[in-house]
Order: C-alpha cells, then structure tokens, then sequence
C-alpha cells in the first residue's frame, strides 16, 4: 500500500505543482489522469525521490519515504516521461550496466536477469542492436525492462504511451496489465483509454489537486443518464456552448458531436448515451475550469465534491 498524505510542492519560481494531494495506492494498477500541466510528473517525481515535496508525507509498505528515500530505491521501478539512454550501446549491454547500478553484482545473476527481461518485454531478437535503432515503442518497452530489475514493488510509469502507434500502444499495455497483478504500478497519463483499459482505481488531478477519485466503473455511474449527445454545425458550436455544459466535442464524419451533461434533456435533437470515463474526465475538466472562472477564480481551491458535477 501506498500512502500520500498533505502532499504540497512549490517550485522556486512561486509554481505551486501539488496542492495537498492525498491518496491511497493499493496492490494492482492504479490511473492518475490530469491534462498537461496538472501536477502529475511533479507527483511521480516526489513519490520516486527525484525531489522533496514541500511538505506532507509519503509512506510505503512501512517505509517512511521522505526520511528513508534510499529504502524505497531499493524497492522501485520508474519509468519517467522523458527515459534517456546511451544510444549507440546495445539493448543488451544497457540493460547488463543498469543492472549492475541496481545491485545485481554477480555475473551469473545478471545475465539470467537480463535475458529474463528481454524475453518478457519481446525484445530478445533485438538484444544486439543499438537502442538508437529502436522505434518508439521498443524503447518503451526497454524502459519498462530496466524498470522491472531487481523485482520491484513499487512501479512508476509516467505518460508511457504518449506518441505510440496503436499497435505498439496494445503492446505495451499488455506488458503492464501482466506486471501490475502483484505490485504497485501507478500509470500517470492524459490518455483516458490507457486508464479504462488497465486500471481497477483512479484518480483526476487539475490544477494540483486531486478532484476525483475511485474506481472507474464507480466515477461513470455517477453521470449514469445524465450524458446527452446530438450532432451540431459548426457554425452553432458557439452559441450551443454558450446555452449548454458542453463538455466534450468530437468530430465524426466531419461533422461535431457534442456531449452535454444534464439532469434531463437539454434541448430537442439531443439522445441519452451511456457514459464513458472520457465523460468523467471531460466533465471534470468542465466544472474545474467553470469554477476557476467564476467565484473566487481559483479553480484548484474547489472541493473535490463542488467539482463532481
């Protein structure tokens, strides 16, 4: 179990990135969504000892994480936003040298290790080649083998499948669905479907602060017969928003489809859909935003209750 509590950081700058974010992290995949901006690599940051929050506190499976940081290394896997390597050294050799950084002194050890990873994240037919070579997603899938040395219990991916082909998106998500059984594996990302598709517990951060949280199926039957859809012109998007809480709009044969979130049907045209957690995300955005400009203009200051609508 992981534990957040009061969690706040300020950068040097004045930037307030967190503000009292608490939560807890069971065994299993855990989504952190939020648009770009939010806090979440701020957060994956303080929880992988990369910096020291402000204030608050950090504990996992006994381990109080800001007083012992070098503990929970022992014991972590992380996969930033930004995972760079040597690129002319060979998938192999990388994975041989970063094991020998994480402890795995002996030889023998090693190389079982390492051969271990490489056929888990299918990347054994290319252990000779320079990881400069790789494609997108085989150096993801890299990333996620050196993350996985020496057994961790606690993974961290940040946006992992930002800028991944479809295919190798399924790949990759796949390989973390098998490695989430038994540990703790948090996956930060603004990619909504990552999260429908992997995670048993959620949470949305804006602003700093964590406005939702619970699991996905929970968060969507809360807006259960409350999400209305109709197709629009574009020349009326407009004013429709200006009358309606559109909270979502996307294109479908070149013509817009909104997603209102209402009580009772908002207006003639419009049809009762079955909500997703892209209507929770969206709609959280929207009331975030609603509020930020309305009343005191501070948007993250709401509770997350005022932000549930």
């Amino acid at each position: 179990m992981l534990s957040i509590s009061g969690l706040s950081h300020t950068y040097p700058n004045g930037t307030r990135a967190l503000d009292d974010v608490t939560l807890e992290i069971p065994r299993g995949m855990f989504g952190l969504l939020g648009p770009n901006g939010a806090g979440k690599s701020s957060l994956m940051r303080c929880l992988a000892t990369l910096q020291v929050p402000s204030a608050g506190a950090i504990r996992f499976d006994g381990i109080d994480v800001l007083a012992e940081p070098e503990k929970l290394r022992a014991t972590l896997g992380y996969l930033p936003q930004d995972f760079g390597v040597y690129p002319r050294v060979s998938a192999w050799d990388m994975l041989d040298h970063l094991a020998v950084l994480k402890g795995v002194a002996g030889r023998g050890e090693r190389r079982e290790t390492v051969e271990a990873l490489l056929q888990q994240v299918n990347l054994w037919e290319v252990r000779k080649k320079a990881i400069a070579g790789f494609s997108g997603g085989m150096r993801q899938r890299f990333g996620i083998a050196q993350a996985l040395i020496a057994n961790p219990r606690l993974i961290i991916v940040d946006e992992p499948t930002a800028g991944l082909d479809p295919e190798e998106r399924n790949r990759f998500n796949n390989l973390l669905a098998e490695i989430g059984e038994n540990v703790v594996v948090i996956l930060s990302t603004h990619i909504v479907d990552d999260v429908t598709d992997l995670c048993s517990r959620m949470a949305i951060l804006v602003g700093g602060r964590i406005v939702r949280a619970g699991t996905p199926r929970a968060l969507i039957d809360e807006l259960r017969g409350r999400v209305w859809s109709a197709s629009v012109p574009k020349d009326e998007l407009p004013a429709l928003r200006e009358r309606l809480p559109v909270i979502a709009t996307r294109l479908r044969g070149g013509q817009p489809m909104v997603h209102v979130l209402a009580d009772a049907r908002p207006d003639t045209g419009f049809e009762p859909v079955e909500a997703g957690l892209e209507d929770v995300y969206f709609s959280t955005l929207h009331a975030h935003r609603s509020a930020g400009t309305h009343g005191n203009g501070h948007g993250a200051g709401q509770p997350a209750a005022a932000l549930a609508a």
